[in-house]
């Protein structure tokens, strides 16, 4: 079971200080307005391989509870509760829980939204079926910890997919300068690029977490187009996994 506190309290900081503009696709979060059908069309296609859901049919995900561990605003969460999932959102930083929960009444959305840790949830013996990890690995204090930590919030059989960027000079030149000092499309220093993490280091994180790798693509992005799509074989920026729980 895991026990270690692996917030890092600078970067919940830099989360508190954006909590209002959640829900503001020209804001702070413009880049995950962008990116969230990409990122909805390759977990929603995951859950359903994974569990035998037609997601041509109502509410596909009912029965499922799944977990958005760093909910935000809720970006992730509501699309799930449309699609008959009971949705736990759990984030650190505490001002989000409120913007959350305020614009999912607003869609007469049930979410259960909760200012906890990954560690907090295991603590209280909390399980799932399903956890979305996007975009946090790269903020937390120990990912290995982390990572464990979701292991044991997944049920036997459970699935999570995790999402991060990518170590290299192009992420550099994408993930911190362009979008933080060309598009300021987030604030500067937003991304540390020494904590970013490669699809293969992601990988051996996950199976010493006790997980099996099933896949990973990557997120591209395309400025002719302004838009992404899933990659099978570019993973140089931004990507994201899938892994199971066997036992």
């Amino acid at each position: 079971m895991a026990s270690t506190n692996t917030i890092d309290a600078s970067e919940i900081e830099k989360f508190q200080a954006m909590a209002a503009e959640w829900w503001d696709p020209n804001g702070k979060f413009k880049p995950l307005h962008m990116l969230n059908p990409c990122r909805l069309d390759y977990i929603t296609s995951q859950i359903a391989a994974e569990f035998g859901r037609d997601l041509t049919s109502p509410l596909p995900f009912k029965g499922l509870r799944i977990l958005d561990i760093g909910c935000g605003g809720g970006l992730l969460s509501e699309p799930m509760a449309r699609l008959g999932a009971t949705v736990v959102g759990a984030d650190a930083a505490e001002r989000n829980i409120p913007v959350a929960t305020l614009h999912a009444e607003q869609q007469g959305l049930n979410i259960d939204y909760r200012h906890t840790s990954a560690e907090a949830l295991v603590a209280a013996g909390e399980t799932f079926d399903a956890v979305m990890n996007m975009e946090v690995v790269e903020h937390v204090s120990d990912p290995l910890a982390f990572l464990t930590a979701c292991r044991d919030l997944l049920k036997p059989g459970g699935l999570m997919t995790c999402s991060t960027i990518n170590r290299n000079p192009k992420s550099y030149a994408m993930a911190i300068f362009g979008a933080e000092y060309v598009m300021r499309w987030l604030p500067k220093g937003t991304h540390e690029w020494s904590k970013f993490i490669t699809p293969d280091e992601l990988y051996e994180l996950l199976a010493k977490a006790g997980l099996d790798p099933v896949d990973r693509k990557g997120f591209v992005f395309n400025p002719i187009t302004w838009s992404w799509r899933l990659s099978n074989r570019d993973l140089s920026v931004n990507y994201v996994t899938a892994s199971v729980r066997s036992s």
